[in-house]
């Protein structure tokens, strides 16, 4: 069963937009960063953002008739908590499971891999210094 707080691919732009601009946007500043060409029309990114209210992500502050929205969460605290559900509900918790589903990959390069591994070395190194 999906979580209702997860972000929908539309929300995922326009929480990228505002993390991307910072302080706190109105949804004009978002509209002009997140589609410039005028994909998606103001009233439908207000409707989002205010969904997004709702879940929790976003605070709301009204000065005159503008609607100003400052993030929650870091993308990085929202990303951690996705891929945790993610793990969690395709893998049943177990992150050697996801890794093997990412490498088995048929995208998958060398230099990926290569990269890969770096990574895990890096943390192996940290993890043996802390104990």
């Amino acid at each position: 069963m999906s979580n209702n707080r997860n972000l929908t691919p539309v929300e995922w732009e326009i929480m990228d937009a505002i993390w991307n601009l910072g302080d706190t946007p109105s949804v004009r500043d978002v509209m002009n960063r997140a589609y410039p060409n005028g994909e998606k029309a103001y009233t439908t990114i207000q409707t989002i953002m205010n969904t997004l209210e709702k879940k929790k992500y976003l605070k709301r502050r009204k000065i005159g008739m503008v609607n100003f929205y400052t993030p929650v969460r870091s993308r990085q605290q929202t990303v951690k908590t996705e891929t945790s559900e993610l793990v969690s509900r395709l893998f049943h918790d177990s992150l050697p499971a996801f890794a093997d589903f990412l490498l088995d990959s048929d995208n998958i390069s060398l230099e990926e891999i290569e990269q890969i591994k770096a990574m895990i070395e890096k943390k192996e190194n940290e993890l043996r210094s802390e104990s």
